[in-house]
């Protein structure tokens, strides 16, 4: 770690540290400001549930813990040891917290199976990171008979995750995809015929790559060796396998959605964009109908979120599925019906109102905007007309420790083991960093 690195972390804590002022006052307004609390179901032994909650650092969990706890449900709340100082532990909604190992661990299954003994859960519902979608739900496996668990089957969720054989899926129940080529070896890619498809097309990696996923390097590039030279730098192997697939232009969209036995129960879609931070619920029933078609055909029971582009055409084509909850979700806090939806066959189905209040997160939005002042305008009107994703004046706690307990602890662990990051995600709260989680 160099030396600039190492002062671009303790600059980041101070900086953190400097904001504690300003985030004691909004944390005050906030309270004072807050309305009376709906009063929580009293639910019978039968109805009541323990839910346990994996993937804690993450907003989205905080929002789920929320929604299950205004229903009426006892919240478990677990981690790995990197992120065990995770704000959202110190919610008023999360009834209990555990650290577990990384789910690539061998001890994984078994600890996720020693909790819900131990604390009588009813259901696991993951919030799955990248590299954990896939060892949680053959953990699922371990836990039958235990509990339920509201996510995809292993068979399912390894289709979905593979980028090439998503595509299979789609269009062999005639939903539209873009063209999309399985790449093991750079030789295919410089041996692809650009003159009979001149695209433009773009390579993804199939394994998540943190860093790499936001390159759209469109392809060819307008030399043969500078093609070359762009594609013997990407680890392309049979296994670390890629697509080659054809680059859309249009309007991109994001969503989550929450399916039980092929049934679509919680929905979200919004406008989409790299390193998206803001969510604002969009009417788009071309793309619901394309989501309830898939899910349907398969018979899913999960979370999956899929990423749209409309061409101008008006089709649209799903660019990918992440067979994960998605940030979106935090359109539904204070929406406690939603517990509902992921729990009960048969629930009404709930989606955020159009034109409701988008979501944002405040810190994310002041650093844009200093960082791009041209940007800070537009970032003021969000600001105005939105929520803070974390912020909760009857659960104040979480928006403090995630910028004074919860990041600091992530800059320091770093700082401590010479590594060095990319940014900061408030969202998901971790450090981006090469070959990251």
């Amino acid at each position: 770690m160099t030396l600039a690195a190492r002062a671009r972390s303790v600059a980041a804590i101070a900086l953190l540290e400097a904001t504690l002022p300003l985030n004691l006052a909004l944390v005050g307004a906030a309270m004072a400001r807050r309305g009376r609390r709906q009063p929580r179901p009293e639910l019978g032994p039968d109805a009541r549930r323990t839910v346990l909650i994996s993937g804690g650092k993450m907003t989205k969990a905080l929002v789920l813990a929320r929604l299950f706890h205004a229903a009426g449900h006892r919240v478990v709340l677990v981690e790995t040891e990197r992120y065990r100082w995770t704000a959202h532990r110190f919610s008023n909604a999360v009834d209990a917290f555990h650290v577990v190992p990384d789910a690539s661990s061998d001890d994984f299954a078994e600890a996720v199976l020693r909790i819900v003994k131990d604390e009588e859960v009813d259901v696991w519902v993951p919030v799955s990171s990248p590299a954990s979608s896939l060892p949680e739900a053959q953990a699922a496996e371990r836990l039958a008979g235990h509990c339920e668990v509201v996510h995809l089957d292993t068979a399912h969720l390894a289709l979905v995750d593979d980028k090439h054989a998503f595509a299979e899926m789609a269009e062999a129940v005639g939903l539209p995809m873009p063209a999309t080529h399985r790449i093991t070896d750079p030789r295919q890619v410089l041996d692809f015929d650009f003159a009979a498809a001149p695209g433009p097309w773009v390579l993804k990696s199939i394994p998540y790559d943190p860093v790499r996923r936001l390159d759209l390097t469109p392809l060819p590039r307008p030399t043969p060796s500078e093609t070359e030279a762009f594609v013997r730098d990407l680890p392309i192997s049979p296994e670390q396998p890629w697509i080659l697939q054809e680059l859309l232009s249009g309007t991109e969209w994001c969503t989550h959605g929450t399916a039980r036995d092929g049934r679509l129960q919680v929905w979200a879609c919004c406008r989409s964009s790299a390193w998206q931070l803001t969510y604002e619920q969009v009417d788009h029933p071309a793309v619901r109908e394309w989501v309830e078609r898939f899910v349907g055909a398969y018979g899913l029971t999960g979370q999956v979120s899929f990423d749209f582009m409309e061409g101008q055409d008006g089709v649209v084509r799903a660019i990918e599925c992440n067979p994960r909850t998605h940030s979106a979700i935090t359109l539904l806090a204070g929406r406690p019906e939603v517990a509902a939806a992921y729990l009960d066959d048969g629930a009404d189905p709930v989606a955020p109102p159009v034109g409701g209040r988008p979501t944002y997160w405040l810190h994310h939005e002041l650093w844009q905007a200093l960082r791009h002042p041209s940007t800070a305008p537009a970032r003021l009107r969000t600001v105005l007309r939105g929520t803070d994703a974390v912020l909760d004046g009857h659960d104040p706690l979480p928006f403090l420790a995630l910028h004074h307990v919860h990041l600091p602890s992530l800059l320091l662990r770093n700082l401590r083991a010479g590594r060095s990051w990319l940014k900061i995600d408030v969202n998901i709260g971790k450090l981006v960093e090469a070959a990251g989680d």
